[in-house]
């Protein structure tokens, strides 16, 4: 699967995925996007968006388009507060489709 990982998430939680296709947001070049914008680049190249960005679910509709997004409910965004939630995100891979958005960690 061609996951996407935001800024907000800690570029070394792609370690914990090796199973997957990942890039972050930089390596694609499209750091400091606004949400919109990065979905509507991001639903050509990628699979899933993986966020920390908790507010997203009221700021865009993910609904209708070509990419699922998966956020990441943790206290706080650091890695090692993110692994723990490695197993049910796998989990959630398995069944979201494009145009979800779906919580992990909740």
């Amino acid at each position: 699967m061609r996951l996407l990982l935001d800024e907000c998430v800690p570029r070394r939680l792609r370690r914990e995925l090796p199973n997957h296709e990942v890039r972050t947001v930089p390596e694609m070049g499209w750091a400091a996007k606004e949400n919109g914008e990065l979905l509507r680049l991001a639903e050509s190249h990628f699979d899933v968006l993986i966020t920390a960005d908790q507010k997203l679910r009221y700021q865009q509709s993910v609904s209708g388009r070509n990419i699922a997004v998966v956020v990441l409910v943790a206290p706080r965004n650091k890695l090692e507060f993110l692994r723990p939630l490695v197993p049910q995100l796998e989990r959630v891979l398995l069944q979201v489709k494009p145009g979800e958005l779906k919580e992990v960690g909740v």
